[in-house]
């Protein structure tokens, strides 16, 4: 019963929320103004500071470190989440949804965001044909 309530609101909101662009960004910026580089140097989300800024696919990105920043540049695609930094289980079911810094995994060197603990939990129970569904999905729901 609780993973159907789950599925009830995450589509519920998946339905209302309206963003046109590849990455997810709110006011804090791309990913909620988290290091994407800390989730693979630290194994865990640090928020970036304004004065370690790169704007990159339409998006502006931030970073704990000037180290960070410098690694990202070199190689943005290697250390952006996939999927823009939308939630991960959500493309695999063709929706675009938003995501929380803390509810990530990295799998076989890649980034994936969730919207939240609970759905980061039903995506890991199918994790690689949710990763194969998103895949696919992706160059659709990336232009919703």
């Amino acid at each position: 019963m609780k993973t159907m309530t789950i599925l009830f609101v995450f589509f519920t909101f998946c339905q209302s929320f309206a963003q046109s662009s590849e990455v997810f960004t709110t006011e804090e910026g791309a990913i909620h103004g988290y290091d994407p580089v800390a989730y693979f140097k630290e194994g865990k989300p640090l928020m970036g500071k304004k004065e370690f800024s790169f704007q990159w696919n339409g998006a502006q990105w931030f970073f704990s470190s000037k180290q960070n920043l410098e690694t990202f540049k070199s190689n943005p695609g290697k250390y952006a989440p996939q999927y823009g930094g939308y939630c991960a289980y959500g493309t695999s079911v063709g929706k675009k949804s938003p995501t929380q810094p803390d509810a990530f995994t990295i799998v076989n060197n890649k980034l994936y965001l969730n919207y939240n603990e609970d759905v980061k939990v039903l995506w890991n129970k199918e994790q690689k044909e949710c990763i194969k569904k998103a895949d696919q999905n992706w160059p659709t729901v990336k232009k919703l």
